[in-house]
């Protein structure tokens, strides 16, 4: 649009007038050339050469800067240097470069109108003049780009100037869509109207001899002040003033001194009501008004405000409320989420919505909640494939974390399956689903993938009709990640699903071996005995059941082993400890309890009753010496545990309730700061808690970290046992099943229920240590006191021997566990392991 000459005067008029774009000022290009500026610009040249040599290697640098990263600020910077520097053409591709990625502000769209406008040759610059005023005010409202807007096309259109019934209509028209957009601005939408009424005056002055076209050109300006009255707007008093002096001056006479003189009783009515409106919005402009609050009391003061016009129910005041709060606040994600849930309840005008999402991504391309509704929000109005797609495609070019982008091919996929009636091909879906995985699957785990790829096989099977290819996606995925569980029970539940039990039967035969993750092998072995109950035949059931019982046991036995290497000494060590810890402060009390070796022997329950050890899994015998004698030292042990929590109550008190620890579970290895609340919180998911009795010291009264939980059948007693080593606050409790019959260790090494009751061979409750690998039943004969190394601290304390004893300790008298405990380096070996 600019000629040579033109151009080659502008560093010089570029150079004298150059400001900062983002001073709040505007700049002055080109318009204020002189013609005959070329030799002065020559001079210019030669002054400034060091100058203009560093301001186009700035220009070279961020130009090369945005070509790899097209940065907001990037792009400020470069128009603001090239309109320095006077270069029309750079600067207009760089604001439309610009315009490409990022909305403009109201104050750029001036700028570069302006310059255009000094820089245009004729009428034939009026058309792209027109268009960048037309594209700068869908972006954002702005009140003064209105006006700009408005004086240029009656200033330079010809139509227009001319007054040919064209160029009325046509200012009439872009006049109600300033009212339309802006005109219940309550601050500044009076411009608009003031302009719009100036120019219907404008017109009924030029009109000569005419009456009737006189008096319907009055009756114009006269509907535009009535109009105006009706709407709550700042200064409304003045507004009537210069009404009542139009309608003076058009010959009907009333009093000034009258406020409604001469108004007609309609628009009386009206203008009270909106001063009642206006008033009971005051205080909201005002804050919005208010230049010392700081951006987040404005942006507070517009969710108020916006919350407020939300309750009047007007949907046009609402609108233009948002408008002008993300006119100021454009990237405010949480602003642009409101008004098009807003519009999306209440509006729902498809230009309207277009409009606003097409916005609102431009302005936080970043967050890809706005993408996923400006998809939901084109399907509702029924816009074409095309452009959701293209829509979709803009979304995907934009940077979000990935499970996000995961939510938006998701959302296509959605849309394309709902619209498949409508005859789009599957084709579309299935080469979505394919995008979807070349892209996400280097960024995000198989775990994240799975619901994708269950959605994906499903809609293989049941719209593509393709069983083969929702098969390979689970065969893809398990190439992948053939370890992790949760694959192989999504590709046997579609089986399942569909009817194809042979297929997830032979599924269930590849992976039943498989190493899983936690627990994940047992829970695929059991998986299958459950498949084939309920799909099966009784062969099928048989040979699923040889299969995993071997595989089982090993998961068992490895279970065991890891079990003892984690935490092997939990129970003794706590035990060991608090006993420890209450003999050293009353040891001769502790001494005068405790029954000399030889005569515990003879407590001893006869030889002939059968440890609870010697059938591996088998339930306790029933023989009643061992019930007997089981309960015996039982009673004792609580009768003792409840004297030492209760130490100073009087010992003619009754007896304390005696648990039969029918269904109870032992709990060891207890943070000691866990009350009975944790632990009924622990146990809170399987419930079923009857009582919980939490061992305390008793002198500190403090936790000794164990614990017993009676529950009310044993259902509910199993399922607490499945818990064991999980963790309670910060540490993981040891569970097992509390029965004092199963005691063989005590028995064996010829402990009484009097004094060795108290020392836990099997936790004091029934449950088995872990086992160190390799060990069974063959190494530990019936009988044999010895206990090896590995084992020693599962072992009774009357029997264990510190490190350092030779084989002439074995031939010393037996010795009282005290005096084992007194001993220095028995109890730090004990304090160490």
């Amino acid at each position: 649009m600019a000629t040579a000459p033109m151009e080659e005067d502008l560093p010089e008029a570029a150079a004298a007038a150059g400001v900062a774009e983002d001073a709040g000022e505007g700049e002055k290009p080109a318009e204020g050339l002189p013609a005959d500026s070329d030799s002065d610009s020559s001079d210019s040249d030669d002054d400034d050469a060091g100058g203009d040599g560093g301001e186009e290697l700035r220009i070279q640098a961020l130009e090369r800067a945005l070509q790899e990263h097209p940065l907001y600020e990037s792009y400020v910077q470069l128009i603001h240097c090239l309109r320095k520097s006077g270069n029309i053409e750079k600067l207009r591709a760089a604001r439309e470069e610009m315009n490409k990625y990022f909305p403009l502000t109201p104050k750029m769209w001036q700028d570069w109108a302006k310059d255009e406008i000094s820089l245009s040759s004729g009428p034939e610059s009026f058309s792209d003049i027109e268009k960048l005023y037309e594209h700068g005010v869908q972006e954002y409202l702005s009140i003064k780009l209105w006006r700009d807007y408005l004086d240029y096309v009656e200033e330079n259109d010809q139509s227009v100037s001319q007054c040919s019934p064209s160029g009325l209509s046509k200012m009439r028209d872009l006049h109600e869509r300033a009212i339309t957009a802006g005109g219940l601005h309550v601050t500044e939408g009076s411009k608009l109207w003031e302009a719009y009424r100036e120019y219907e005056m404008a017109i009924l002055t030029i009109i000569d001899g005419n009456d009737e076209e006189k008096q319907k050109q009055s009756q114009r300006v006269r509907v535009l002040f009535h109009r105006q009255l009706s709407v709550p707007l700042a200064h409304l008093d003045s507004i009537l003033a210069a009404y009542k002096s139009w309608e003076a001056e058009e010959g009907n006479a009333n009093d000034p001194e009258s406020e409604f003189d001469g108004v007609p009783p309609n628009v009386v009515s009206a203008y009270r009501k909106a001063n009642e409106i206006y008033n009971a919005r005051k205080q909201y402009e005002d804050q919005l008004n208010n230049v010392s609050a700081s951006d987040a009391d404005k942006l507070q003061a517009f969710l108020k405000y916006i919350k407020f016009e939300e309750s009047c129910g007007d949907p046009a005041r609402v609108q233009v409320l948002y408008e002008r709060a993300v006119s100021e606040f454009p990237v405010s994600n949480d602003l642009w989420m409101g008004y098009m849930s807003y519009l999306d309840r209440t509006l729902k005008v498809p230009a309207v919505l277009k409009s606003v999402y097409h916005r609102a991504t431009r302005n936080c391309t970043w967050v890809s909640d706005l993408w996923i509704r400006y998809l939901l929000s084109l399907e509702r109005i029924h816009a074409s494939e095309d452009e959701l797609r293209h829509v979709f495609e803009q979304a995907i070019r934009c940077s979000f974390p990935m499970k996000e982008y995961l939510d938006i091919y998701l959302t296509r996929v959605d849309s394309l399956r709902r619209r498949m009636p409508a005859g789009l091909d599957f084709q579309l879906i299935r080469q979505t689903f394919v995008d979807a995985a070349e892209f996400l699957s280097p960024h995000l785990g198989i775990e994240e993938l799975l619901p994708f790829n269950a959605y994906w096989a499903r809609l293989e099977c049941n719209i593509g009709k393709d069983l083969a290819a929702g098969r390979g996606v689970w065969e893809n995925a398990l190439k992948k990640s053939g370890s992790c569980l949760e694959v192989w029970q999504h590709y046997i539940s579609m089986e399942i699903e569909m009817g194809h039990t042979q297929e997830a039967r032979s599924l269930y035969k590849r992976c039943y071996s498989k190493k899983f993750a936690g627990s994940g092998s047992e829970v695929i072995c059991y998986s299958w005995i459950r498949f084939e109950r309920e799909y099966g035949t009784l062969d099928d059931y048989d040979l699923a059941v040889k299969k995993v019982t071997p595989r089982l046991k090993e998961l068992m036995m490895f279970k065991a082993q890891q079990d003892a290497k984690s935490d092997p000494y939990s129970v003794p060590k706590e035990t060991s400890y608090a006993n420890d810890s209450s003999q050293k402060r009353k040891p001769s009390k502790m001494t005068s309890k405790v029954q000399p070796p030889a005569k515990k022997r003879k407590d001893n329950p006869p030889k002939n009753t059968v440890s609870s050890d010697d059938h591996g899994l088998k339930e306790p015998s029933t023989n009643n010496s061992v019930q007997e004698a089981g309960k015996a030292s039982r009673e004792k042990a609580e009768a003792s545990m409840e004297s030492s929590q209760g130490g100073n109550k009087s010992s003619n008190q009754p007896k304390p309730y005696l648990y039969s620890d029918k269904c109870t579970a032992y709990m060891s290895n207890i943070d000691l700061t866990a009350t009975e609340m944790h632990i009924r919180r622990f146990f809170s998911d399987i419930g079923g808690v009857a009582d919980i009795r939490l061992l305390r010291d008793r002198f500190t009264k403090k936790s000794r970290g164990l614990a017993y939980v009676d529950f009310l059948d044993k259902e509910h007693l199993e399922a607490a046992i499945k818990k064991n080593k999980q963790k309670l606050l910060s540490k993981k409790v040891s569970i097992a099943h509390s029965d004092p019959s199963k005691s063989k260790k005590n028995r064996e090494a010829g402990t009484s229920s009097k004094g060795q009751d108290k020392l836990p061979s099997e936790g004091e409750h029934g449950e088995k240590p872990p086992v160190a690998a390799g060990s069974s039943d063959k190494e530990m004969p019936k009988g044999d006191t010895k206990t090896k190394a590995k084992n020693m601290l599962f072992a009774p304390r009357a029997v264990m021997k510190p490190r350092g004893w030779n084989k002439k300790d074995d031939e010393k008298p037996d010795v009282a566990p005290e005096e084992l405990k007194s001993n220095d380096e028995f109890r730090n070996l004990l304090l160490k392991k």
